[in-house]
């Protein structure tokens, strides 16, 4: 085929062709990767979101029964790893917190913070404490 351009002119079209085609394909890279990313993304979204529904957050509740006419809760609770028959609770009568004693379900006595230790009384704290875990003997 006879062309009527001058070989610089020719050269000019065929590099311009090769510019094209490159733009071309950098664009379909470009959309490529754009559509990846946004695959990546709802992906990391999804999970994401059942990594949080996994996780099994602490209860905050507490063991509340009704004793003697009053409500007692233990707050909290913590067993001795020396003694498994010592507890340390930190209970709440009619939801007024008391502050945390260690009480001793095989002698029977609460220790207070202050180190007194005197023997459980008449619908104590600690014979809910000592009645709901029985480990003491």
């Amino acid at each position: 085929m006879l062309s009527l351009l001058n070989p610089y002119q020719e050269r000019q079209v065929v590099n311009c062709k090769r510019a094209n085609f490159g733009k071309n394909i950098g664009k379909a890279i470009n959309e490529k990767l754009i559509n990846t990313l946004a695959v990546m993304k709802y992906v990391a979204f999804v999970l994401l979101l059942v990594l949080s529904l996994a996780v099994a957050f602490p209860a905050l509740a507490s063991v509340c029964r009704n004793w003697d006419g009053h409500q007692l809760c233990i707050v909290d609770i913590k067993r001795s790893a020396k003694n498994y028959w010592e507890y340390r609770a930190a209970v709440s009568i009619d939801g007024v917190k008391r502050p945390i004693e260690v009480y001793n379900c095989r002698s029977r006595v609460k220790v207070l913070q202050d180190g007194t230790a005197l023997p459980f009384e008449h619908n104590d704290p600690g014979e809910l404490i000592c009645s709901f875990f029985k480990k003491y003997n």
